[in-house]
């Protein structure tokens, strides 16, 4: 019982290691994004005069419609209140976003959380993550995540909606499991063992089409 104790720790380390890797090399690409049209903004600036010295009004529009889609592409941040929330919510924004699927986000939290940094970015992660994956299933046009997350008093309020192929899923013992076959799902229990960890509250519904989960962590 000690050796597959310490080998579960093990795995739930070099997990928890790997996500947070993955989830700042996601945040480090959107800086490096948001750095280089930075460093250009002047060049930019230049050219667009050169072009209306010149008289060139079809040019200017076309460069700032070319800008405009450079833009886009960086994307607006999401503010939320907290520096390591916006980090996480920001990068898998974004990477929603690169496969065309539509994102509604309404965040508005606390500065200082009790809720540690890993255990903040193992929750939003997966549960972006999984919302990504069930898009993907679906065509274009159908593809919708929101994200709402806000505080209630002394808790933290998170509810994750997104569109999905799979039809009204069941429970097993009252738990939704993955239907992403064996050996997966590790995420969703790394989410339930931090929400029991904190006596938080977790509930994950599934309607034809939909699933959202809603998780209420005290502070």
């Amino acid at each position: 019982m000690f050796f597959l104790s310490k080998l579960i720790d093990k795995r739930i380390a070099a997990y928890q290691q790997s996500l947070i890797a993955t989830h700042y090399d996601e945040v480090e690409n959107m800086h490096n994004q948001i750095r280089g049209w930075r460093h250009d903004y002047l060049n930019h600036i230049q050219t667009i005069r050169a072009h209306a010295v010149n008289g060139d009004t079809a040019a200017v529009i076309q460069y700032l419609d070319e800008l405009g889609a450079d833009l886009q592409a960086v994307g607006s941040a999401i503010k939320t209140g907290n520096r390591m929330a916006d980090a996480i919510v920001n990068s898998k924004i974004a990477l929603a976003e690169s496969k065309n699927i539509k994102i509604t986000a309404d965040i508005n939290i606390a500065l200082e959380l009790t809720t540690s940094q890993i255990d903040l970015c193992i929750i939003i992660g997966n549960l972006m993550d999984n919302a990504v994956e069930a898009c993907l299933q679906l065509p274009e046009e159908q593809r919708v995540i929101r994200i709402f997350m806000e505080m209630k008093s002394t808790q933290l309020y998170m509810c994750f909606t997104n569109s999905t192929a799979v039809g009204k899923r069941k429970k097993i013992g009252g738990r939704f499991f993955t239907t992403k076959g064996k050996g997966h799902g590790f995420g969703l229990a790394r989410i339930d063992n931090i929400v029991e960890r904190h006596s938080g509250y977790i509930n994950r519904n599934s309607e034809d089409g939909i699933f959202t989960t809603e998780i209420l962590l005290p502070q």
